[in-house]
């Protein structure tokens, strides 16, 4: 593993791919080695990732931190990322062997709250469910992330809604049935349970822990955060939002991944999701 500096100074990891493999339908997730992010990293940043030696595609692309390796130490010798094959990036990466070398820079944005609640519930949809599974561990307390900085155990109870087209393309359920959260799952096409959306278990989680604290955080397609946003904002519940704006550079430069964000005076500005980013509360997000 070698260490290089950006332009901006943020150090560029050139790192080992340990292991690469489906998922779940169209579904990959890789393993690298990389102890020097690894073990800062905290729930909801993510890293900028792309191939070493390759100019086309010539930029990086950005992925959320699955997962890590907690086995030595405290220093996280490994990181995990899940990627859906889509475009020449990720075929690319989808054909990537063990011991190949990625380059990738991070962590990179902001965080989810830590803040003590009685119910955490995580909304996703797609592959919106990235960023939970080490917001689930920290949050009952098995894991402690960002060097000792953040909290952990701050949630007396997790629940994961995940919503997808059917039942191939869920990822991961295991992963997070082995953290003790509740998991209840939605598909469009009723593959498991009745035709239904992520929505509709929010409505219904929203109406069994009514009275309780509760915060919702939320990931995936645009228009189901939209949608999340709604609904909590109609029941008086915190909502964090994790923006998929696409990116170019990951550190603020380029401008392309802005987010229209509400503003105390009543008007609103473009914020960059890189940086000030990429979770936000649904509230603030002028949609």
């Amino acid at each position: 593993m070698t260490v290089s500096t950006c332009a901006t100074q943020l150090p560029v990891v050139t790192a080992t791919l340990l292991e690469n493999a489906p998922v779940a339908k169209g579904i990959w997730k890789l393993r690298l080695e990389t102890a020097e992010i690894a073990s800062t990293f905290v729930p909801g940043q993510f890293v900028m990732l792309r191939i070493a030696d390759r100019t086309d595609p010539l930029i990086g692309r950005a992925l959320a931190i699955y997962s890590a390796d907690s086995k030595v130490g405290t220093q996280r010798s490994w990181i995990e990322l899940v990627y859906q094959v889509k475009g020449r990036m990720t075929t690319q990466l989808a054909e990537m062997v063990t011991g190949q070398r990625l380059e990738l820079w991070g962590p990179l944005g902001n965080a989810f709250s830590d803040k003590a609640v009685e119910h955490l519930v995580m909304v996703a949809g797609g592959i919106g469910q990235t960023p939970f599974l080490t917001l689930a561990r920290e949050a009952l307390g098995l894991e402690v992330y960002g060097n000792g900085t953040r909290a952990h155990g701050y949630a007396q109870r997790v629940h994961l809604l995940y919503g997808a087209r059917s039942a191939a393309y869920f990822a991961g359920l295991e992963e997070f049935r082995q953290t003790g959260l509740n998991l209840e799952l939605a598909t469009d096409d009723g593959s498991i349970g009745p035709p239904q959306r992520v929505t509709d278990l929010l409505k219904a989680k929203l109406n069994e822990v009514r009275g309780a604290s509760i915060r919702v955080v939320c990931c995936g397609p645009e228009p189901m955060m939209e949608a999340v946003s709604e609904i909590t904002h109609q029941q008086h519940v915190a909502c964090e939002v994790s923006l998929e704006t696409p990116m170019a550079c990951g550190i603020g430069i380029c401008f392309t991944c802005v987010a229209k964000v509400k503003q105390a005076d009543g008007g609103w500005d473009y914020k960059r999701t890189c940086i000030e980013g990429p979770i936000f509360s649904a509230a603030d997000i002028v949609w």
